[in-house]
């Protein structure tokens, strides 16, 4: 008596919906199954899945619908905070944020509807990260590419992580301040810096530091007054009684001439006549030299996204604008969104596919169908060799058997092209025996 057939292959090639509407049907017919279904939907967390589909939805959503998806989102993570849930919200709070934050750098948000949400997201992660400490130096390491790297928002406080980022945190982001200012005499990153080393000293509780940072600025009230209250909190009554005498009797600076208005920078020109991958670069580095690039780096980055809705040469730039910076993740997100040409993506692919293969896999496939309707000998050598990197990344992603019915299909399809079966065989690739009825 035969074995019977294993099914596995061909679900795998159904869609999310279809194999859903079948396992329901079944559920319903099988008294046994939905109770163990019902059981895991409550036991999984099924509020914090919801809460994913809801951003990865939020995304195609125009700027209302968005605001008010991820409002929903914001909405499940407080009463989870607030019922004290024992699940770990910090990731889903953390995508949460940086997906309000990409968001932002896309749209025109004149009611700051959605910066509003920003806010709350972050004070919402610091929540999560207190409940469910995540790696202290990852955390560290994320605040200071937002601080140092970031458009200029989200607004973070040092105090609200504190706990959670502990001393090698604190330490991680206090070395990094140092190191900048240390390095940069002037300009943006040096202005942050000493935001940092403030709030640091404050986090701390190193009176003496943060009070020496405080008077080394212009007098001004509203220092006058933060340096009062600081000296009254450690119980440094005198001192505070002393500090506020000084501050009153302080004659008033005079006001500083109007800056006169910088004109216009050769590269911004550039950039603005021919928006492309090097005119944003060169565009970056004189802007970072004079403090002035998370200003410029909005509407530079909104005029590639615009063109890049166009046409795939135009997503291509952008893709290697980001590239640029270093941010590969936005890259990827970017081609996948913007549709870039195959090769762009396919380039992404092979570097993407170590940490998340299962997102190249369609990449990968593309690229082998694309090569095989050249019907040309090198380019079905290229195509087995793209087989080989393809059944790598089935096997990284725990797929390994959706790539051996893949192949069957694809040599079943393509069986009378011997060059093509020859080139896959020479690479190594084991074909599928085809099934027999």
């Amino acid at each position: 008596m035969s074995s019977p057939t294993d099914l596995r292959p061909y679900l795998r090639t159904l869609d999310a919906e279809t194999l859903a509407d079948l396992l329901h049907a079944q559920a319903e017919r099988d008294p046994a199954l939905r109770q163990a279904l019902e059981n895991r939907f409550a036991t999984q967390g099924s509020d914090v899945a919801e809460a994913h589909r809801l951003l990865d939805t939020a995304v195609l959503a125009g700027n209302v619908e968005y605001a008010a998806k991820v409002g929903s989102v914001l909405d499940t993570l407080q009463r989870l905070l607030d019922a004290g849930s024992r699940a770990d919200l910090a990731p889903l709070a953390r995508r949460t944020v940086d997906d309000i934050s990409e968001m932002l750098e896309q749209i025109d948000d004149a009611s700051g509807e959605v910066a509003d949400r920003l806010d709350r997201a972050v004070e919402l992660y610091a929540r999560a990260c207190v409940a469910h400490p995540p790696d202290p130096e990852g955390l560290a390491a994320w605040i200071l590419e937002v601080e140092f790297d970031g458009p200029g928002w989200p607004v973070i406080e040092l105090a609200d992580f504190a706990a959670a980022l502990g001393d090698k945190g604190i330490a991680r982001i206090k070395s990094t301040v140092d190191d900048v200012l240390a390095e940069h005499p002037s300009g943006a990153k040096r202005e942050t810096a000493e935001r940092l080393r403030e709030e640091l000293a404050e986090v701390s509780g190193d009176v003496d530091a943060l009070v020496a940072i405080l008077a080394a600025k212009p007098p001004r009230v509203d220092v006058s007054l933060k340096i009062v209250r600081v000296l009254r909190a450690a119980g440094r009554h005198s001192e505070a009684i002393a500090h506020a005498a000084r501050a009153l009797t302080h004659d008033k600076k005079e006001e500083a001439p109007p800056l006169e208005e910088e004109p216009v920078p050769l590269s911004r020109k550039d950039f603005d006549e021919n928006p492309t991958a090097a005119t944003y670069l060169a565009l970056r580095e004189e802007s970072l030299e004079t403090g002035r690039w998370v200003a410029q780096r909005k509407t530079a980055l909104a005029r590639l996204r615009e063109l890049a809705a166009g046409s795939t040469e135009a997503a291509d730039e952008l893709v290697r604008a980001l590239l640029g910076e270093d941010r590969a993740d936005e890259a990827w997100r970017a081609a996948v969104r913007f549709e870039a040409s195959l090769p762009v993506r396919v380039g992404l692919a092979d570097s993407r596919s170590v940490a998340h293969p299962a997102e190249t896999i369609p990449v990968y496939r593309d690229h082998v169908e694309e090569l095989i309707t050249r019907k040309d000998p090198n380019a079905y050598r290229e195509a087995a060799r793209q087989l080989r990197k393809l059944r790598t990344a089935h096997k990284k992603a725990g797929t390994a058997e959706e790539f051996s019915s893949y192949l069957g299909t694809l040599v079943e399809i393509h069986k009378r092209k011997t060059r093509l079966i020859a080139e896959v065989k020479a690479a190594r690739i084991a074909i599928p025996k085809p099934v027999r009825a």
